[in-house]
């Protein structure tokens, strides 16, 4: 898919000479959420529910903008993905490839084709490989720990990020000798009974919450994040996981609206919102401004814009798929994903046009944390 032109947004002291006096109420409001990095529920409450149209909306994206640019300048990072394995021992409610889902072709990558992957991956710029699958009992320690130490040697100029779920902190600890860098891990949501909502009852929230500290201090680069709209969602969830994200400091942190899916017990639920998750996005890159944050696959799912929106409201991190084509579509993890017959230099070229279009550019680089 091509990209449409973009708007670029005014900068925010140019909103601000246009912006009534309610509007300029609101400004001066997100200008001290972002001076004092503090969630205010009230006000949080007025950013979500606020018209589209209001000012202090452009505003709140414009700042989270300029935000990002003070600590990464221009650049957007890519992070190359590869989805390993559609085997998982879960059944969260939300998710497609569930294990009750018995309508999904499974597969499992070999790790020579992970590796053929990533060189691909490296050919287009490509610093950060990240490998992502279900919780599939085939990855042990062992092969998993071989995978990671043959990416590394191979590309010893990579990061190499894992998002392979809930595993012992031995395991942990194993992962990042062998070579990790930085692991993904999804909190889902900070509230405990919206956990149980969204998980099966062998799922659990302080067990969740245990990995992520698990992580933290062996010293991982460590990304969280939920779900925009997911069922049971409630403004006190939101703002459960901002106090969260404020008080665990993760380097990452992935955000993308629900997208309901079939074969799932959510399957009839509405989807998230993508007008909400931009302004999300925009309140973390302000109460955390060197966070690493991507504009997702699932925000283009359900806006033909919606990464270049993501950009556009702080967000600075993509993840083009380097999995094979035939692959794709069983790694179901939600419906409508797009780019699933992209080859790599098709989706390669389609991100940079993209990137451009909103003032930015794609760089070759780890994109650490800075």
């Amino acid at each position: 898919m091509e990209s449409q032109q973009v708007s670029l947004p005014l900068k925010p002291s140019q909103i601000r000479e246009k912006a009534s006096s309610d509007c300029l109420l609101y400004m001066d409001g997100i200008d001290l959420l972002a001076r004092r990095q503090e969630i205010n529920p009230s006000f949080l409450s007025i950013l979500l529910t606020l018209p589209d149209d209001n000012a202090a909306i452009a505003y709140l994206r414009a700042l989270a903008r300029e935000t990002v640019e003070k600590v990464y300048g221009d650049q957007v990072f890519l992070r190359g993905l590869v989805e390993i394995s559609s085997y998982c021992k879960n059944n969260c409610r939300y998710c497609g490839i569930r294990r009750s889902n018995t309508t999904l072709k499974r597969y499992r990558m070999k790790p020579q084709m992970i590796l053929q992957c990533c060189e691909e991956g490296y050919r287009y710029g490509m610093r950060t490989f990240v490998l992502q699958g279900g919780e599939d009992s085939w990855w042990t320690d062992e092969r998993l720990c071989q995978l990671v130490a043959d990416i590394r040697t191979k590309f010893p100029d990579c990061a190499i990020t894992l998002s392979m779920g809930e595993r012992s902190r031995e395991s942990y600890q194993k992962l990042f000798d062998a070579g990790a860098d930085r692991y993904l891990l999804r909190h889902e949501t900070a509230n405990s009974e919206h956990y149980a909502y969204l998980h099966p009852a062998d799922m659990s929230f302080a067990h969740r919450m245990q990995c992520l500290q698990d992580l933290k201090e062996i010293g991982y680069q460590v990304g969280c994040g939920f779900m925009v709209g997911s069922p049971g969602q409630t403004f006190q969830t939101i703002c459960e996981d901002l106090q969260f994200i404020l008080s665990f400091r993760p380097q990452m942190v992935g955000i993308g609206p629900f997208v309901a899916t079939e074969n799932t017990p959510f399957a009839k639920e509405r989807n998230g919102s993508v007008e909400r998750t931009l302004r999300l996005l925009a309140i973390i890159r302000l109460l955390h401004p060197h966070v690493l944050l991507p504009a997702t696959t699932a925000l283009g799912s359900l806006h033909p814009m919606g990464r270049e929106q993501g950009i556009l409201s702080g967000a600075n991190v993509l993840m083009p798929n380097l999995s094979p084509v035939e692959n794709r579509e069983q790694y179901h993890i939600y419906d409508h994903k797009i780019c699933l017959g992209d080859s790599v230099d098709h989706c390669y070229a389609c991100l940079e046009t993209r990137i451009h279009s909103t003032g930015r550019r794609l760089v070759v680089d780890r994109g650490d944390y800075r």
